[in-house]
């Protein structure tokens, strides 16, 4: 992209809505509670003709650095201080504030260029809150309505006069290439989940989502990983909300990390606004490749957390755990040998689960944790082949057969891999409705074993029908 636009403003002036008509999705949360954003949010922006890179941020608000309105206002000032460009953004329908005042002078001495923006300005009684904006010094104010995209034209227009067309339109030669984006929101890699890839590609990014309860620490976790504090935080529950991306290289390759809303049981969650956090993280869940689970070491093993292990593994995801905040475990060795058996006892869905103990306020483990993630997405992209499979099928059968049913034994007779992410595989066999689930689990857990496939989900599927191979075996 050739530059940078970061949106700022008050609370609920509809910062939000603007840039999600800008990224053409709804990326950002938007309700009508005031403060709904609270960290950064960057996304590829198409105006028109022009293309950029935006910035949503959390309102503008007067408050200590020490407060939690403290924090979101040392992300937004980051946010205008890494752009070109600002679009300050007004409520036409309200008026101006001694906020928006307040703010209209800290950007004017930012230095950079700003663009003043009245949102709202299709309602009635909306005149008097426009020209109310040429109080504010920093310039004529474009009226548009971002939930019903009126003014855009106008808005283009003033971003190119704002920036200069050399910068809104860089020659070809000097603009760099761009990556394609294959998940903002992750929605993008959804076709990727049909495709079954025959070899492991450590060229592509790897996109990783961070879930767990409220306050385990995950966005910590991340900003250790990036060695600044790119995400909100601090002791309060909940802080964040919106799935937020950051990508990094780790070792060489490409990490997409999306920061998830801490999910509670599900009957905590009444208020709408955290209902559209929740549904943003499981939207992070389905459509990730590789999802860490963080649990706080000094309370493990809620029922929430189980939960959350069991919700991951049944959307067929790869899954990590992280035992967040070992720098306060007074007792590691014995706490560790514990989490252990636990994670073994409780988890017999995910036999072999990868689990590390880490610290995201020291950095402890984190090194280990990266390896293991990509250990757990190269097990979660394996293929066996087909004379492997039916090797395999013959021995176990042998060591244990099927168990006779009224009278009359199963018979396993072909098996194939189907597909991988997660390993699917399909077993061609007599009566498979009559195949007891006592047995089924014996030959995932044997897959697990024999092929080295721990931790991940493992999909068995049954069909009635014959071996392709039985007739050439039979002419030998």
């Amino acid at each position: 992209m050739s530059f940078t636009v970061a949106i700022v403003g008050r609370p609920n002036v509809g910062k939000s809505t603007l840039f999600n008509r800008l990224v053409g999705k709804k990326l950002a949360l938007v309700d009508d509670t005031p403060g709904v954003t609270r960290d950064r949010r960057p996304g590829d922006a198409r105006l028109l003709d022009l293309k950029f890179r935006i910035i949503d941020t959390a309102g503008l608000e007067e408050a200590g650095p020490e407060t939690l309105e403290g924090r979101m206002r040392a992300q937004t000032e980051a946010a205008i201080a890494d752009a070109d460009l600002t679009l300050f953004v007004i409520d036409a329908k309200s008026g101006l504030t001694p906020l928006d005042k307040t703010f209209g002078e800290l950007l004017r001495r930012s230095g950079k260029p700003v663009v003043l923006v009245a949102n709202k300005s299709e309602a009635r009684g909306s005149d008097a809150g426009f020209y109310d904006a040429f109080t504010l010094g920093l310039g004529e104010p474009v009226p548009i309505s971002a939930e019903h995209g009126e003014g855009m034209l106008d808005l283009r227009d003033a971003i190119v006069e704002a920036i200069g067309e050399d910068m809104a339109f860089p020659e070809p030669d000097e603009e760099a290439e761009t990556n394609v984006d294959v998940s903002e929101h992750l929605a993008e890699g959804e076709a990727e989940e049909e495709e079954a890839e025959s070899a492991y590609d450590e060229t592509k990014p790897l996109r990783v989502a961070i879930v767990g309860r409220p306050n385990a620490g995950k966005s910590t976790l991340i900003n250790r990983f990036l060695g600044e504090d790119r995400l909100l935080t601090g002791p309060e529950a909940g802080i964040t909300r919106d799935s937020i991306s950051v990508e990094w290289d780790w070792r060489g390759r490409t990490i997409k990390m999306f920061d998830t809303a801490g999910m509670r049981r599900k009957a905590k969650v009444q208020e709408k606004l955290e209902k559209l956090s929740v549904a943003d993280a499981l939207r992070a869940i389905r459509f990730a490749e590789t999802v860490v689970i963080v649990f706080d070491a000094t309370i493990p093993f809620e029922k929430q957390d189980l939960q959350i292990v069991d919700l991951v593994l049944r959307e067929g995801r790869a899954a990590v755990l992280a035992f967040n905040k070992w720098d306060l475990v007074e007792e590691p060795q014995a706490v560790l040998a514990d989490l252990r058996e636990k994670t073994e006892r409780l988890l017999p869905q995910a036999r072999g689960i990868r689990a590390v103990p880490i610290s995201g306020q020291t950095g402890y483990g984190l090194d280990k944790l990266m390896q293991n993630i990509i250990d757990t997405d190269r097990v979660w992209n394996k293929r066996i082949s087909t004379a492997k499979l039916n090797r395999w099928l013959d021995g176990v059968q042998v060591q244990h057969p099927p168990p006779a049913v009224s009278g009359r034994r199963v018979r396993l007779k072909y098996m194939t891999q189907v597909k991988a992410r997660p390993p699917a595989f399909m077993i061609s066999c007599t009566r498979p409705d009559a195949l007891p689930e006592s047995y089924v689990r014996y030959l995932v857990n044997g897959l697990r074993a024999d092929f080295q496939m721990p931790g991940v989900p493992i999909r068995v599927h049954f069909k009635a029908g014959e071996n392709p191979f039985e007739g050439r075996k039979k002419k030998r």
